[in-house]
């Protein structure tokens, strides 16, 4: 999963305005403990990935997140012994002694399982929808060479896998058994030294380090900017909120207003898709 650029609203905007974005996302979904709201949070990253043209990579990301999500239930089911409901009897068990399963636990652990799920989506969708050079540049007033090693690390990795996968062809091409993981990587890494050389003379050839001298130019905001600066804003003002819509499992189960848990989840949805409304200056 890598970044790729796409003729979207999201990858138009600044970085610092994109990741405020994913952050505030993420930020919401950690205020609340609402599953109304918090499924809410997940579909409106999963469109959100659609309409950045990121679909698909949002998509592998919650496949990966859905085992997650179940572990987290069964271990919050098996390990809490809070609740008054008492589902599943399972008597003394090692290590965890006597355990009931009641269905407060349960619940509450499939409602961690969906904020794990709500987190991983954000990161996803920021490691495909945001610029990695823009925000590199970014810490470059901090520590110019910390922002050139990240620069040189986030970009021999993809190559790297890139190398690794067609070895792993070429290998499947010829009798006999397949080839392990650890000589495919030894394989890709045998190079590195001379892979770097190449691109630190690239990057001499380029004028990288001259580039400090050269006068900064001021890149203007865009309507792109300030609608994902105050999507992330509405989206952490709606998760301050969350006493609206509360939500609390133990001892019993109890949902505060369910018209005001779907009326927040209305507004996350609002906020976060209204940014893509407008197309204008995409490229």
């Amino acid at each position: 999963m890598i970044y790729s650029r796409r003729a979207s609203p999201l990858h138009a905007a600044r970085a610092a305005c994109a990741i405020a974005y994913c952050a505030g996302l993420a930020a919401a979904a950690l205020l609340t403990a609402n599953p109304i709201v918090l499924a809410a949070i997940v579909l409106s990253v999963s469109i959100a990935g659609t309409l950045a043209g990121v679909g698909r990579a949002v998509a592998r990301a919650a496949l990966l997140a859905l085992p997650l999500a179940v572990t987290i239930a069964l271990i919050n089911g098996l390990v809490s012994h809070d609740g008054l409901t008492v589902i599943v009897r399972l008597g003394e068990l090692p290590v965890l002694g006597h355990a009931d399963v009641t269905l407060e636990a349960v619940v509450y652990g499939c409602v961690l399982g969906l904020r794990a799920v709500a987190l991983v989506l954000c990161a996803a969708l920021y490691t495909a929808a945001v610029d990695p050079d823009e925000v590199l540049k970014l810490f470059r007033r901090i520590s110019f060479r910390s922002a050139l090693t990240a620069t040189l690390a986030t970009r021999m990795v993809p190559v790297l896998a890139r190398d690794a996968r067609r070895l792993a062809d070429a290998q499947r091409c010829r009798p006999g058994p397949a080839p392990s993981r650890v000589t495919l990587m030894r394989a890709a890494t045998a190079g590195l030294l001379d892979r770097a050389l190449d691109v630190a003379a690239a990057l001499e050839v380029r004028g990288y380090g001259a580039a400090r001298s050269l006068p900064r130019r001021h890149r203007p905001w865009s309507r792109h900017d300030f609608a994902f600066l105050a999507s992330a804003v509405a989206l952490v003002a709606v998760g301050l909120s969350r006493g609206l819509a509360s939500f609390a499992a133990y001892p019993t189960l109890r949902l505060g207003s369910v018209a005001a848990s779907v009326g927040l989840a209305v507004a996350i949805l609002a906020c976060s898709l209204l940014p893509f409304a407008d197309r204008r200056g995409v490229s």
